[in-house]
Formats: C-alpha cells, sequence, structure tokens
C-alpha cells in the first residue's frame, strides 16, 4: 500500500494574478536547496482517515496556523515519483504570515554522531505567483498548480456575464 499524503494550497488573485502559499521544508537536507525543493504545506495521513481533516491537520501542525475559511476546491489524487499519493485541496483565502511556526522533528545529525537535534518541520513559508512557485514546487507537486489553473479558469468562464 503507498504512503497516503493530504495537503492544502491556499490561494489568492492580486491584481489579477494568482498567487499560491508553499512552504520550505527545514532540516539539514533541505538548507541549501530552494529550487525544486518546496511544498504545499501537507502530511502523511492513514487509510480511512478523511483526508480533507488531514490536510487540516497538517496545515496547522506546519504552520501554527488554523488553515481560513473559504471556497474549497478538491483536486484527484496525484501519485508521486517516490509512489506517495497525495490528495490535495486549494482554498481561496490571505493569511498573514506574522507568526507562523512550524512543529519540530527530530533527526541524528550529523549521521552517524550520536547527536539528536531539533528542526523545523517547515523552515518558512511565502506567497509566490504561480509561475515562481512552478520552479519552487517539488517535481511531483507542479501537476496541482495546473489542476488549480484549470478549476479556476472553468469557473470564470461558468460565471454568468452581465450585459
Amino acid at each position: 500500500m503507498p504512503k497516503l499524503s493530504a495537503g492544502l494550497l491556499l490561494y489568492r488573485v492580486v491584481d489579477g494574478s494568482v498567487e499560491v502559499l508553499i512552504a520550505h521544508p527545514g532540516g539539514p537536507f533541505w538548507a541549501k536547496k530552494d529550487e525544486g525543493a518546496w511544498s504545499i504545506p501537507k502530511g502523511e495521513y492513514v487509510e480511512g482517515e478523511d483526508p480533507w481533516a488531514a490536510a487540516q491537520r497538517e496545515f496547522t501542525e506546519e504552520l501554527g496556523k488554523p488553515p481560513p475559511d473559504g471556497p474549497r476546491i478538491d483536486f484527484p489524487p496525484l501519485k508521486q515519483p517516490s509512489g506517495k499519493i497525495i490528495t490535495a485541496f486549494a482554498v481561496r483565502a490571505d493569511l498573514d504570515l506574522e507568526g507562523i511556526v512550524s512543529n519540530t522533528f527530530t533527526l541524528e545529525w550529523p549521521k552517524g554522531s550520536g547527536k539528536f537535534r531539533e528542526f523545523p518541520e517547515v523552515d518558512r513559508v511565502g506567497w509566490f505567483e504561480v509561475s515562481e512557485a512552478r520552479s519552487k514546487l517539488t517535481k511531483g507537486q507542479r501537476p496541482i498548480l495546473d489542476l488549480l489553473l484549470d478549476a479556476l479558469e472553468d469557473a470564470e468562464s461558468a460565471a454568468p456575464r452581465s450585459h
């Protein structure tokens, strides 16, 4: 059975441009990586758990704030290069990044040293236009941006027009 992960991508529209909120993983493996290293706030859940509830929980753990309310878009599960399956959701909302605090994890570092250190699961977050987010996100999560843009385009074309 592949590992399951659920995530929440916040988006907003600023001056006609779609921006998304993504997170940079903490810890020594990611410290010097930027392009292709970022992720939507997400985490693993177990079979039978509600993916939406898991996505909200993981968002809160990684950012230290509950996800804001807003219209939700559900995306189909995406298989990652690792084999993990991500179920992602998008919510249109703004979030003030002041006071963002991530949960932590413990890791032996340097490896084999017998010394254990705590690292934040997420060391920074930011709002990025979709074009910039595409280069920052891990390769396996980039299709989520296309799904978001397609959903927004579909919603716009379905909206009634006034004459």
